[in-house]
C-alpha cells in the first residue's frame, strides 16, 4: 500500500473545492476521482510525475520531471487534505537501467475512502497499461467520466476495460441490479460487497489475541509503530486499526505507508518531544532504530491465509527490541484495562474449523469491535444529552441557554448506574480507561461534535419558539432582528432546521412588519 506525502496536493493534481459543477469537462470522472498520475523512479531525481490528467479539455499530460513522493505495492494513502492515493507498482529486471530494474507506479487520487473499489480498479486497469501505456489510460478515464455519480445507499454498475463493477456506494450491497437490457450480452458483473471496507479478519489474523488491546491503543490516540514486510501490508494494518472505533470518529494522525521521503521525517522521529498521535506504516527496519523511543511498535509478518489460525504475534518488552532481525510482536509496556474477550478467539477459531468465509469472520469481528465502542460510548452520550437545557427555559424574547459543562468527576460518578456495564459483559478498569480517554484528541473531537450538534439545536428549537409567541411591539421589532440572523444561518445549513419552519419564519418577519407603524417598516425594509 502506498501513500502519496503531503506535497501531493499542490503537485499531483489542481486543488479544487471538490466534485465539478455538471456539464464541465470532466464532471463524473471527479465525482469518483481528483486525477490519475504516472510515478516512474529516476536514479537522479528520486519518483518523478511521468503522466497527470485528465485536465479540462484535454486528456493525460505528460509532465516534465515535477518531483513526487510514492511507495510500492497496491494499495491506498490518506491525506490531511483529504485526498487518498491508490498505488499500483511494478518492478521488473531491465538491464538497460542504471539499477538493473524498471520501477514504475500508477497512481489514482481521490478524496473517497473507497479502498476496496479502487484496488478491484487497479488491478484491472494497471497491468494493461503496463502493457499498452497511456492509450489505455485515456480510454478508462472516459470510460469513467460515463459511471453515474457516487451514491449512498444505491447499487451501482461501473462499466470499465469489458467488466461491470457492482457495488453499494457507500455502504453495502442493497441486492442484484440489472446491467442493461435482457438481450445485452454483457459478463457477469464483479460483485463488491463493499467499497471501503477492508478484510478486517485477514489483517489481524496474526494478532487475534491483542486486538482489544489495540482497541485500547487507538480509543486512546497512541502513538503506533507498525512495521510490516511490504506496502501493501503496511497500509491494510494502519487502515484496519484506525476503523476499529467505528461509529466514533478517528480523530489522530495515520500514515499507511511512510518514508524517510516524507516531510515529516525529522518530526516524527525527533526526540526532544513526545511521539505525536499517529499510527505509521512502515516497511523500512531502519525506523526500529530512530523510532525505538515510541511506547508501541507492532512487527508483523505477511499474512497466511491457510485454514489454521497462524502463531499470534507475543506481547513483549520495549526492552526487547533489537534494531536488526526484529521478530514480529508487540512491543510496548502497556497493561490493558479491560480484560480479554476469549469467546471471540474461540468463536473465530471455530469459524476456522468450519472453514467459514473470510467476510463472514470479518463480520463477526467487526461487531465485536463495533459493540465494544458503543458500549463505551453510549454513557458519555446519555451524560451529554443530560447537559442539554429543558425545552421549557427557552423562551423567544431571551438568548437561548446555555449548555451545562462537561465535568469529568460528575461523569464518572454516573458510571455507576449508567456505565457500560449494563451494556458489555466485559470486566476491567473502565474507570480508569474513561480517564486516559479524556486526554487523547478523540474525546476532543467527539465532544466538539456533539456540542457544536446541540449548540445548532438550541438555536433552531429558539427559532421555533420565536415563531410561536406573542409579543408587543418592541419585542416585535427585536424578535425580526433576531430572526433575521436566524434565518441567513439556517439558510448556508448552519441549523438543523426543517424547510416548513423556514417558511413560518418568512411568514412571520412578513406578517410582523406589516402589523408596525409606518416609520417602523420603513426602517426594517428601507426602499
Amino acid at each position: 500500500r502506498a501513500r502519496l506525502n503531503q506535497r501531493a496536493r499542490g503537485r499531483l493534481g489542481a486543488p479544487s473545492s471538490g466534485t465539478r459543477a455538471p456539464g464541465t469537462p470532466w464532471a463524473r470522472f471527479s465525482a469518483w476521482l481528483e486525477c490519475v498520475c504516472v510515478v516512474t523512479f529516476d536514479l537522479e531525481l528520486g519518483q518523478a510525475l511521468e503522466v497527470r490528467g485528465p485536465r479540462a479539455g484535454a486528456g493525460l499530460a505528460a509532465e516534465g520531471g515535477s518531483r513526487a513522493v510514492a511507495g510500492g505495492g497496491c494499495g491506498s494513502g490518506r491525506e490531511p487534505a483529504h485526498y487518498f492515493g491508490y498505488v499500483y507498482f511494478r518492478q521488473v529486471k531491465d538491464s538497460s537501467v542504471k539499477r538493473g530494474y524498471f520501477q514504475k507506479s500508477l497512481v489514482l487520487l481521490s478524496r473517497l475512502p473507497f479502498v476496496r473499489l479502487f484496488q478491484a480498479l487497479l488491478g484491472l486497469v494497471a497491468p494493461e497499461f503496463f502493457d499498452k501505456l497511456a492509450p489505455c489510460l485515456e480510454a478508462v478515464c472516459n470510460e469513467i467520466d460515463q459511471w453515474p455519480v457516487p451514491a449512498p445507499g444505491q447499487t451501482l454498475s461501473l462499466p470499465v476495460m469489458g467488466v461491470v463493477l457492482q457495488v453499494g456506494a457507500g455502504g453495502r450491497l442493497e441486492g442484484p441490479c440489472a446491467c442493461g437490457p435482457p438481450t445485452t450480452l454483457l459478463p457477469a458483473p464483479v460483485v463488491l460487497p463493499s467499497v471501503h471496507e477492508l478484510d478486517l479478519f485477514r489483517c489481524f489474523r496474526s494478532v487475534l489475541a491483542h486486538v482489544q488491546l489495540l482497541w485500547e491503543l487507538m480509543l486512546l490516540g497512541e502513538p503506533l509503530l507498525v512495521l510490516a514486510p511490504s506496502p501493501a501490508v503496511s497500509s491494510e494494518m494502519v487502515l484496519a486499526l484506525t476503523s476499529c472505533l467505528r461509529p466514533l470518529k478517528f480523530c489522530c494522525d495515520y500514515r499507511p505507508y511512510f518514508t524517510i521521503h516524507d516531510s515529516e521525517f525529522k518530526e516524527f522521529t525527533t526526540r526532544t518531544q513526545a511521539p505525536p498521535n499517529v499510527v505509521l506504516g512502515v516497511t523500512n527496519p531502519f525506523f526500529i532504530k530512530t523510532l525505538q523511543h515510541w511506547p508501541h511498535i507492532l512487527r508483523v509478518g505477511e499474512p497466511k491465509m491457510s485454514g489454521d489460525l497462524p502463531k499470534q504475534v507475543k506481547l513483549k518488552k520495549p526492552s526487547r527490541l533489537k534494531t536488526l532481525d526484529t521478530k514480529p510482536g508487540l512491543y510496548t509496556a502497556y497493561t490493558a484495562h479491560l480484560h480479554r474477550d476469549k469467546t471471540l478467539l474461540r468463536r473465530l477459531l471455530k469459524g476456522l474449523q468450519k472453514k467459514r468465509p473470510s467476510d463472514v469472520q470479518t463480520a463477526v469481528l467487526r461487531r465485536h469491535l463495533l459493540e465494544l465502542t458503543q458500549s463505551f460510548i453510549i454513557p458519555l452520550e446519555h451524560y451529554m444529552a443530560s447537559l442539554m437545557p429543558l425545552q421549557k427555559g427557552i423562551v423567544p424574547w431571551k438568548t437561548p441557554p446555555q449548555i451545562r459543562p462537561f465535568r469529568q468527576d460528575d461523569f464518572l460518578r454516573s458510571l455507576e448506574h449508567t456505565g457500560p456495564q449494563l451494556t458489555c459483559v466485559l470486566k476491567g478498569d473502565w474507570l480508569g480507561l474513561y480517564r486516559r480517554f479524556f486526554k487523547s484528541p478523540h474525546f476532543d473531537g467527539w465532544y466538539r461534535q456533539r456540542h457544536r450538534e446541540m449548540t445548532q439545536k438550541l438555536e433552531a428549537l429558539h427559532l421555533e419558539a420565536i415563531c410561536e409567541a406573542d409579543k408587543s411591539e418592541v419585542e416585535v421589532v427585536d424578535l425580526i432582528l433576531k430572526l433575521r440572523e436566524r434565518l441567513v444561518r439556517a439558510q448556508g445549513h448552519q441549523l438543523p432546521v426543517k424547510e416548513a419552519t423556514l417558511k413560518r419564519a418568512r411568514l412571520y418577519i412578513d406578517t410582523a412588519i406589516g402589523s408596525l407603524p409606518k416609520d417602523l417598516q420603513a426602517v426594517l425594509c428601507p426602499p
